[in-house]
């Protein structure tokens, strides 16, 4: 099961034109500056061929803002994300939102002991058996790394990992190259039924980082057109860091961010046009006092903000960074940029927001703040649904019924309604003398016994196809049989 938000609040950050002069600003800077894309001659030809200007010697490639524009024109704004349980599937049709994990973390923090370790492929396994049993949790990032894996496959073996533990949406975000994008379609479709299955309702999706500033990877593209061949949705998303890899003004952070996104569209739509995809941003600042990111300052907030509404602008699905808090350890740090993340995210309208567990700027997973930020994300849900106004709700009659000094308590109207109102999972609101009486307990501490809680009792759909999956994984890793033949080859448009 899965509870997304269906919203009624809106947040506009940026005024008409202001979204305008950032739009034609990042048009600029693809048709003048370019983009540093590393490519075969094969593809240089094609991108020639539908518009762009190359410059080999450089490998820099320029989009004129009619090729941009017309690009944009034939993405899909709404579609379907599906799931092996086709009762997760998601409607990106932008009334919607939904939370995912966050990914994807290096090291975890030990749920008995509380001691920091490398992440396992195990870790990553009972991470997401709770997310499965967590209906806030829409669809799955990777939130830790398989580091006992070997390198080459260790994405294909992530994705085992998510398919295994649950029947939600994956976002196959650790896919950056042409082999282990090649073998996540070949391991979608043996659980989705077949290619055509996958494409008529694509179980898993997958974005591509851009490298700032200005510049895409040969093998994150490559993987881009064999997920877009294969129809799987396939994102762009940006994470420049102002002061470091962008520029330092807010303003100029999202133009050039807001480039290097419409470049890896554009890309992708001149090879196959009409493929779905979506508008991503985790872009951020550089912390001065360190040197690293900031990870929750108001910065962030604001760049969360701007880049929903330029997906909105554009009619794309909005995939946002949320969360990802800065604090060394789940508390008051993380608690109050988590909620000041969350609403931003909720109130400008992200379709899919990205994502919850981790903390140390988004590089170690804690099953506490996994649950906390599930409680965050659902009381921000209950403001951002607003208030139902009808005549039943209204309750006039009600009113007069019950009269003057007198109760709601034991009204069939009260009885009708009451079980409506948020009741919170892990927040104590009992009296003081029963909080101390049941020792003191710290939220987080509430938060981990459910997590222990999910882990022995909650079991997630099983998956058929296993064997088969990790025949597709141990093939790949003997380089025995051609991750072309197991997925097909990206072709030219």
């Amino acid at each position: 099961m899965v509870a997304p938000v269906n919203w009624k609040a809106n947040l506009t950050l940026l005024t008409e034109d202001e979204v305008q002069r950032i739009h034609q600003a990042s048009l600029t800077i693809l048709d003048q500056t370019g983009m540093a894309l590393e490519l075969p001659d094969h593809r240089y030809d094609h991108l020639e061929a539908s518009g762009a200007r190359v410059d080999r010697k450089r490998k820099r490639v320029f989009f004129p803002g009619e090729m941009v524009e017309k690009a944009l024109e034939i993405c899909p704004s709404t579609y379907t994300l599906g799931a092996r349980n086709p009762e997760n599937n998601l409607f990106l049709d932008g009334s919607h939102g939904y939370l995912a994990l966050d990914g994807t973390g290096v090291k975890i923090q030990d749920l008995e002991t509380g001691e920091l370790r490398t992440s396992t492929f195990q870790d990553l396994a009972a991470a997401v058996r709770v997310a499965d049993a967590l209906p806030q949790i829409s669809f799955l990032w990777p939130c830790l790394s398989a580091q006992d894996k070997p390198a080459r496959v260790q994405p294909l073996y992530e994705l085992l990992a998510l398919f295994k533990n649950s029947g939600k949406h994956i976002q196959a975000m650790t896919a950056v190259n042409p082999v282990t994008a090649q073998g996540s379609v070949a391991m979608a479709a043996a659980v989705a039924g077949g290619r055509d299955a996958l494409r008529a309702c694509p179980i898993i999706s997958n974005f591509q980082c851009s490298t700032s500033p200005l510049s895409y990877a040969k093998d994150a593209l490559e993987a881009a057109l064999i997920f877009g061949e294969a129809g799987v949705p396939v994102g762009f998303l940006n994470m420049q860091i102002g002061c470091a890899t962008a520029p330092a003004t807010l303003a100029g952070n999202v133009a050039m961010g807001n480039a290097e996104i419409l470049a890896g569209i554009t890309f992708l739509q001149q090879f196959y046009p009409g493929a779905p995809t979506f508008y991503g941003s985790c872009a951020t600042l550089m912390e001065l006092r360190t040197g690293a990111v900031t990870a929750g300052g108001p910065e962030d907030f604001i760049l969360q903000a701007a880049s929903a509404q330029l997906a909105r602008h554009y009619r794309l699905p909005a995939n946002i960074g949320t969360f990802a808090t800065g604090a060394k350890r789940t508390g008051w740090h993380s608690g109050v940029e988590n909620a000041v993340s969350g609403a931003v995210s909720q109130f400008t309208r992200a379709d899919m927001m990205c994502g919850a567990g981790l903390t140390r700027a988004a590089t170690v997973f804690s099953y506490e703040q996994l649950i906390m930020d599930c409680e965050i994300f659902d009381i921000i849900a209950q403001v951002a649904r607003g208030i139902r106004v009808d005549t039943a709700t209204l309750a006039v009659d009600v009113v007069d019924r019950v009269g003057p000094k007198n109760h709601f308590m034991l009204d069939t109207h009260t009885l009708e309604h009451m079980r409506s109102a948020w009741q919170p999972t892990v927040m104590d609101r009992s009296g003081y003398d029963q909080w101390a009486a049941k020792g003191r307990p710290a939220t987080r501490d509430h938060a981990g016994r459910l997590a222990k809680e999910i882990l022995a009792t909650h079991e997630p759909p099983p998956l058929a196809q296993e064997d088969e999956l990790l025949d597709i994984i141990r093939s790949i890793k003997m380089n025995t049989i051609s991750t072309h033949n197991l997925a097909g080859g990206a072709n030219d448009g």
